[in-house]
């Protein structure tokens, strides 16, 4: 994949960048911040056409970002695991490929199969969290959920963050008209909710800001918070977006990416952030 410089890893700002994002900081002692430390975040939907593409796509997704020569370990939210792939060989190529070096929550989950998430060893998963979002229905969709991790950083175990991933419903904003056309949106409507209050809510209220990944089939797309909420691109259904805490993690955007992948309409999508304890 295309190689970055540490210069320019430093002054990119990425064309389509919404903004940068702080922390909502409580009260506390006087005290120097932390270094600030590089977070790849990716979020991946692997695509149901070009289904001869997928291990490509998968590796290229792990293999997205190289700064100074060196290849970094990104954070991912994936999107259609073993969505009709049943001999199980999407959930091999995670394992293969983001192998020892990382820890891949909910492949295999019964409920949450579809969206797992690869973090990197540079974190511990201190808790797990799988949200329902809706039912499915047959012919038509899939039930959806919401995965979380609850993640502190491995040599400072105050760092800690939560990372959210998901797929909302497909076909509810296309502009075409089917037979489930109100399911669709009453479904999708059911699903921003779900993850304003149950997921950004709820984590929140515990003071960890919550970084989330996900194809959201709609663009441009509503901000969960309009007050707090970042968003890395400004459109396309596949997003990236964070919301700060008040425990002291604060979180910032440098540059983005988009990585080819192959199988249908969807590119990888990359945010490199940063991250830091104030």
């Amino acid at each position: 994949m295309e190689a970055i410089s540490r210069r320019r890893a430093l002054t990119l700002a990425g064309g389509a960048l919404v903004g940068t994002a702080g922390a909502l900081a409580a009260p506390r002692e006087a005290r120097a911040a932390t270094a600030w430390q590089r977070l790849v975040v990716v979020t991946a939907n692997i695509g149901r056409k070009n289904l001869g593409q997928r291990e490509r796509a998968i590796r290229d997704v792990r293999r997205a970002v190289t700064i100074d020569g060196q290849l970094t370990r990104p954070l991912v939210g994936w999107q259609e695991i073993g969505e009709g792939d049943g001999g199980g060989e999407e959930a091999r190529w995670i394992n293969q490929y983001f192998g020892s070096a990382y820890r891949n929550a909910f492949v295999g989950d019964a409920a949450a199969s579809r969206g797992p998430i690869s973090v990197p060893r540079a974190y511990r998963i201190v808790d797990r969290r799988v949200t329902r979002a809706h039912g499915g229905l047959a012919g038509v969709s899939p039930h959806r959920v919401i995965t979380q991790v609850l993640l502190e950083r491995a040599n400072d175990p105050k760092l800690r963050f939560v990372f959210a991933n998901t797929h909302f419903v497909a076909g509810a904003w296309n502009g075409e008209q089917d037979s489930h056309e109100q399911w669709r949106v009453d479904m999708w409507r059911t699903h921003f909710r779900k993850q304003r209050d149950d997921v950004l809510g709820h984590w929140r209220s515990r003071g960890f800001p919550v970084i989330w990944t996900g194809d959201v089939n709609r663009t441009p797309m509503p901000l969960f918070l309009p007050r707090h909420e970042k968003r890395a691109f400004a459109r396309g259904i596949d997003q990236i977006g964070w919301v700060p805490g008040t425990n002291g993690t604060q979180i910032r955007l440098r540059w983005t990416k988009v990585v080819p992948m192959y199988v249908d309409g969807h590119d990888a999508r990359v945010a490199v952030l940063q991250v830091r304890r104030a």
